[in-house]
């Protein structure tokens, strides 16, 4: 079955935003996009929460989409994060970010204020009507204290210019009665998840263990998209374990950020208030690493 923004099917990357001495390491960001573009990934996802929008400055945010869009080249597509708990602050950003060039637009539910869902929906709504780039709802309840309720999905789904969500509630119950209700693309937005997902409809992932492993990933995707479930399995059992540990150790993207470093990939440290893995749980990961057989940049602990 064919959905509504089909082209951003597939595997999405939400990257790293990368720093160095404080301040956003641009050539790294290159660095970062040039590897997804050589991986074969659909689409990278930037200043999302694994991009840590949250401690960007509003100048840092816009220049990183820029830079995004100007590094992708249309190798991939690029849906950066531009999301707010304010609508005239998310409608800015997403009007540069379509202004600029970017092929869609990643709106998360507005966070703190707990808006009824009335709110939500008036929220984007305004949004879609504003931009002629699709809008990917973003429902991630555990980090922003409201549900978007899957009869408020189906009311936004009227709208032309909402075209996918990136379902991040871990219910299978909920992602099942927006995809048999709607022609609306549904990604999934837990690594773990994405195999459940494919199953019941869902298109793809927007992932954060794409940053290391994209093409295990991807191959779980296209194992599933040939009917070859076997494998598919195999691929889903063999990643449970680092998925799990990339976002369970600590907030992403903490623990994303000290596996890039500890495979050479180094994309700075975190801001705050977010602060380094502590030693016992960088131990732990590197063991976790090492088990999925991902080699290691040397003086690594033990």
């Amino acid at each position: 079955m064919r959905t509504r923004a089909e082209k951003f099917a597939g595997l999405s990357v939400a990257i790293v935003t990368p720093f160095r001495d404080g301040q956003v390491d641009y050539d790294r960001l290159r660095e970062q996009i040039d590897f997804q573009a050589q991986a074969g990934v659909t689409c990278i996802c930037p200043v999302g929460t694994t991009g840590e929008s949250p401690t960007l400055t509003h100048d840092e945010h816009m220049r990183v989409i820029a830079e995004s869009i100007q590094a992708a080249a249309g190798r991939v597509l690029v849906m950066p994060g531009t999301g707010s708990n304010a609508t005239a602050e998310a409608l800015r950003l997403t009007k540069y970010a379509a202004e600029i060039g970017a092929d869609a637009a990643l709106v998360v539910c507005p966070y703190y204020n707990r808006p009824t869902q009335q709110g939500i929906y008036e929220h984007f709504r305004a949004l879609a009507e504003s931009v002629d780039i699709p809008i990917c709802v973003y429902n991630i309840p555990t980090r922003t204290g409201r549900n978007i309720e899957p009869e408020t999905i189906q009311r936004l789904a009227e709208l032309p210019g909402i075209g996918m969500v990136k379902e991040a509630t871990g219910s299978m119950d909920q992602a099942s009665q927006i995809i048999s209700s709607t022609d609306l693309t549904v990604l999934s937005g837990d690594d773990s998840m994405t195999l459940p997902l494919l199953a019941i409809g869902a298109r793809g992932v927007i992932s954060v263990v794409g940053n290391i492993v994209p093409a295990d990933m991807l191959a779980l995707i296209n194992a599933f998209e040939s009917g070859d479930m076997p494998t598919a399995r195999r691929l889903h059992f063999q990643l449970f374990s680092l998925c799990r540990d990339l976002l369970g150790l600590a907030s992403n993207p903490i623990p994303i950020k000290s596996a890039m470093a500890m495979i050479g990939r180094d994309s700075g440290d975190v801001r705050l208030p977010l602060v380094c893995l502590e030693p016992s749980l960088q131990a732990k990961l590197a063991s976790v690493l090492r088990g999925y057989g991902i080699k290691l940049r040397q003086s690594q602990p033990a």
